[in-house]
Formats: C-alpha cells, sequence, structure tokens
C-alpha cells in the first residue's frame, strides 16, 4: 500500500509540473505580444476560436487531436507539448533531488519556473520583460525571509540541498560581482551585453549568492562561446552579430544549482580560498 501511495505521489508530481509549464507556455507566448495571460480564454493561434477545457489538458490534448485544431485543423506546434512534457521530468527530478527538503524543491522549482520563461521569451524575442526580474527579486526575497522560519535540520538534504541557508551577505555580494563587471563591459563595449541580461544577474544573484552565480556564469560564458563559435563555423554568424545570450545564463544556472557547489569547492581548493 505504501509503495502504491508512494507511486501516486509521483505521478501527480508529474501532472502538476506538466500543469505548470503548460501554463509558462502561455506566459511565454502572450507577454511579448502584450496579451492578458491571467484571465483571457485560450484560443486557436489559426482560427481564433476559443478552446475548451478538453482542448487544454497537457499533453493529452495534442495526442487526442493529433497535433491538429479540432475547429479549424490547422496544425498544432509540438513545441508546447516537448515543453510540458520537460516540465513533469523538472518537477520529478527536482522532487527527488531535494527530496529531503521539501522548501527547498519548491523554491528552485518556481526559480527554474522563470528561467525557463525568460529562456524562450530571450529565444522568441531577444528580450527580456522586467517581470522576470521582478519575479526572481520578490522570489529571493521570500527564500531569505523564510530561511529564518525554518528549522536548520529542514535543509539537511545531503543531495545539494542549501539554497535556503545562503545568508544574506553573499546574495548581496552575488547580486554585484557578475551584473556590475557586465554593466562595465556593456557601457565599454556598445552591445556587448543587453540590460536584461545584467538586470537578470543581479537578482539572481540574490537567490543564488556569489558562489553559485560564479560558477554559473563561467558555463554560462562556456557554453555561449562554443554556441558562438559553431555559428561562425557554419557562417550563420559574423563576429558583429549578436545571439541570445540569456537561454545560455538560464542554462549555467540551472546547472549551477546542482553541480555548482562541489564545482566552487574544487575551484576555490585549488585557490586555496
Amino acid at each position: 500500500m505504501e509503495q502504491a501511495y508512494h507511486i501516486i505521489f509521483w505521478v501527480l508530481l508529474f501532472v502538476l509540473g506538466s500543469c505548470i509549464f503548460s501554463f509558462l507556455n502561455v506566459v511565454i507566448y502572450r507577454v511579448p505580444r502584450r496579451m492578458d495571460f491571467v484571465r483571457a480564454r485560450s484560443i486557436c493561434p489559426n482560427c481564433g476560436h476559443q478552446l475548451g477545457v478538453f482542448d487544454l489538458i497537457p499533453v493529452v490534448s495534442y495526442l487526442t487531436l493529433r497535433g491538429k485544431c479540432r475547429y479549424c485543423g490547422g496544425k498544432i506546434g509540438i513545441r508546447d507539448t516537448l515543453l510540458e512534457l520537460f516540465g513533469g521530468g523538472l518537477a520529478l527530478f527536482v522532487g527527488w533531488y531535494f527530496r529531503q527538503s521539501p522548501a527547498t524543491a519548491a523554491a528552485v522549482f518556481l526559480f527554474l519556473c522563470v528561467l525557463h520563461v525568460v529562456t524562450w521569451i530571450d529565444i522568441d524575442t531577444m528580450e527580456i520583460p522586467d517581470g522576470c526580474h521582478l519575479a526572481i527579486l520578490i522570489l529571493a526575497a521570500v527564500v531569505w525571509a523564510g530561511s529564518g522560519f525554518l528549522a536548520p535540520d529542514a535543509f539537511a538534504a545531503g543531495s545539494g540541498a542549501g539554497i535556503l541557508q545562503i545568508p544574506l551577505s553573499s546574495r548581496l555580494i552575488g547580486a554585484v560581482c557578475v551584473s556590475l563587471p557586465m554593466l562595465l563591459v556593456a557601457l565599454a563595449v556598445p552591445g556587448g551585453f543587453g540590460g536584461g541580461d545584467i538586470k537578470l544577474m543581479a537578482v539572481c544573484g540574490l537567490f543564488l549568492g556569489w558562489r553559485l552565480i560564479l560558477v554559473s556564469t563561467a558555463l554560462a560564458i562556456l557554453a555561449g562561446g562554443l554556441w558562438g563559435i559553431l555559428l561562425m563555423a557554419l557562417k550563420k554568424k559574423d563576429r558583429k552579430d549578436h545571439f541570445a545570450f540569456g537561454p545560455f545564463l538560464c542554462a549555467g544556472m540551472t546547472l549551477g544549482l546542482f553541480v555548482g557547489q562541489p564545482l566552487a569547492g574544487w575551484y576555490l581548493g585549488l585557490l586555496k580560498i
């Protein structure tokens, strides 16, 4: 019986993650178009017909409708469905990884949700909405304030939990140790970094602290540099062209959340810090 309860829990967690990412898909589509993503009803982008409940079930609706609109037969892009599956899988992974600390799991998942929105809006528009910066700022403030009300053993997960234990001093340093150099580069080299990227690293530094944000930035620069080299090798970009760097920053911070502490400890150990 206990095993059955565990299976039901993980299935429900997957469904919850898929539903949340289904909503995030709406945010990603509507925010750049300045559309209401809270109260407005969902419509088919091809024919404009208002969608019903059975048209909006994550993953299931796409499969049952065979990737086509029920009303006009127009093709439905698969990206949203793949992201819903990703959201369910991410919820399972975060829930398992931080299984000994539900508060940490919730905070990390919400943070990754915002990074997900940032990634796709930046890919689509080359811009990062200020609402995403505000969401991370609020989350960082809640996490820091809430950590004072939780017992120390609430963070005792051996699988990397500790994001709630980061002291305020580390968070404040994290807010400037990457964003300030990025700002200076942007001032010295026009177009070096976008304002959205700079603000993103400032608020994410508040959430992650200085160690994790530095590791995350190093991973992002490495990945972005390799991507730029690949684009130039394929002659799809030249040295003067720009590409969205936000997705690489988000990917670096995602990796930093799970491998940042051991990487930082290893590197600082080499430097004897």
